[in-house]
C-alpha cells in the first residue's frame, strides 16, 4: 500500500509501499478515504525537538481519518464489513485507576496514532476496534476526516456551560475558528475570536458569522467589549493559540469568576501573573485530546443538528500532492487540508 512516512530522522515525510497491516482479533483493518493533516503532522515534518523525542522512525503517521472497514477480528463485535467510520486516534490501555473508572482520555499510558503507533496517512489502517467511531450515512468523508479537531474544539467550548454566555476565543486556527461555531450553536451570546493573522480572521467570519473577529495588533479588545455591550468582561475563555500574549490578554478581558480552557500549548516556559488569576478568582481547565467517547458523540449530534465547519476545509487535494497540503498549512494561509486516497 502507499503510505506517508517520517522514514529519516530529518525535515520531511515521504510517501512509500508498506505492506498492508495484518489485523489482531481485537482489531479492524479500514481501507483510508480521506486524512486530514493536523498541527502534530507539521511538526513531525519538521522535526522538531518534541518530534525527535517523542517519534519512532520510521513511523507511518497522520491520525485524523475516515474510511471503511474491510476486514474484522475474530473477537469483534458490533462493527459490519463496509461500514463507514472514523476513530478515536488516542489508543488507552486498560489497567489505570482513570480508564478503570472511566476516564479513557486521562489514561497516562495513552500511545498515539501515527505518533507511537503506525498511522493513517495510508490506504489502510489497523485500529483497535474500541476505538473504532461509525459515521452516519449524512456525514460524508472529508468531514469525517477532520472529526479528531473538531473534537477537541467540541472538548474545549464544551467545557464549562456556554448558553447565554460572552465567550472569548484566542487564536483563529482551524481548532479555534470551529470552537466559535460550537460555541454559538451551543446557544452563547457574543463570540469574540482574536489573532494577528488577517486570512484566519477572515476564514472565521467565513465559517461562522455570527463571530466577531478581532485583529489583536489593530484593534483594542476592550472597544470591542464596549462594543458588544457587555458590563464587566467576558464570561469564558477558550485559549487556543499557546500565545503567553493571548493569555494575558484573555485573564485581563474576563469577569470576577471567569473561566479558562486550555487547549493551546505554549513553546517551552512562561511566565504567568499569578495574583491576577487568584484575584479574580478564574478556574482554569488544561484540555488534552477529546473525552472517550462522549465527545464523539456531541460533535456528531450537533453536526446532525445543524453544526456546519465545511468551509473550515480550504484545501481538498489528492495524496500524491501531499507536499502542496504540508505546504498549504506551513503557510498560515489555510484552514483545514485534506488528502483524499481514493
Amino acid at each position: 500500500m502507499r503510505a506517508l512516512e517520517k522514514s529519516r530522522p530529518e525535515e520531511g515525510l515521504w510517501m512509500v509501499q508498506a505492506p498492508i497491516p495484518e489485523i489482531g482479533p481485537d482489531e479492524v483493518l479500514i481501507r483510508v478515504n480521506a486524512t486530514g493533516i493536523c498541527g502534530t503532522d507539521i511538526h513531525i515534518w519538521n522535526w522538531d525537538d518534541w518530534a525527535r523525542a517523542t517519534v519512532p522512525v520510521p513511523m507511518i503517521t497522520g491520525h485524523e481519518f475516515a474510511g471503511e472497514i474491510v476486514e474484522i477480528g475474530r473477537n469483534v463485535t458490533g462493527l459490519e464489513i463496509g461500514q463507514r467510520c472514523s476513530g478515536e486516534g488516542h489508543m488507552v490501555g486498560t489497567e489505570s485507576r482513570q480508564s478503570r473508572s472511566g476516564k479513557f482520555h486521562l489514561d497516562p499510558g495513552t500511545r498515539g496514532i501515527g505518533v507511537n503507533v503506525q498511522g493513517a496517512f495510508a490506504e489502510y489502517l489497523r485500529l483497535p476496534a474500541f476505538n473504532v467511531v461509525p459515521l452516519p450515512d449524512d456525514i460524508p468523508d472529508e468531514i469525517g476526516a477532520i472529526l479528531d479537531p473538531l473534537g477537541n474544539a467540541v472538548h474545549t467550548a464544551l467545557s464549562y456551560d456556554l448558553l447565554g454566555e460572552d465567550v472569548l476565543i484566542t487564536g483563529a486556527g482551524p481548532i479555534g475558528i470551529m470552537a466559535a461555531a460550537v460555541a454559538r450553536h451551543a446557544g452563547a451570546r457574543n463570540v469574540v475570536i482574536t489573532d494577528i493573522n488577517p486570512a484566519r480572521l477572515e476564514l472565521a467570519e467565513k465559517v461562522c458569522r455570527s463571530v466577531r473577529a478581532v485583529d489583536v495588533s489593530r484593534e483594542d479588545l476592550s472597544d470591542v467589549v464596549h462594543e458588544l455591550g457587555m458590563k464587566q468582561g467576558f464570561d469564558v475563555g477558550l485559549e487556543m493559540s499557546g500565545s503567553q500574549q493571548a493569555l494575558d490578554q484573555m485573564v485581563a478581558s474576563l469577569v470576577m469568576g471567569g473561566k479558562i480552557a486550555l487547549l493551546g500549548i505554549p513553546p517551552g516556559k512562561s511566565p504567568v501573573d499569578w495574583s491576577r488569576i487568584v484575584f479574580k478568582a478564574i478556574t482554569i481547565k488544561g484540555v488534552y485530546g477529546r473525552e472517550m467517547f462522549e465527545t464523539w458523540y456531541k460533535m456528531i449530534a450537533m453536526l446532525q443538528n445543524g453544526l456546519d465547519i465545511s468551509q473550515v476545509i480550504t484545501h481538498r487535494m489528492d495524496a500524491t500532492a501531499y507536499e502542496d497540503g504540508f505546504a498549504a498549512m506551513k503557510s498560515g494561509q489555510s484552514g483545514k487540508v485534506v488528502l483524499h486516497w481514493r
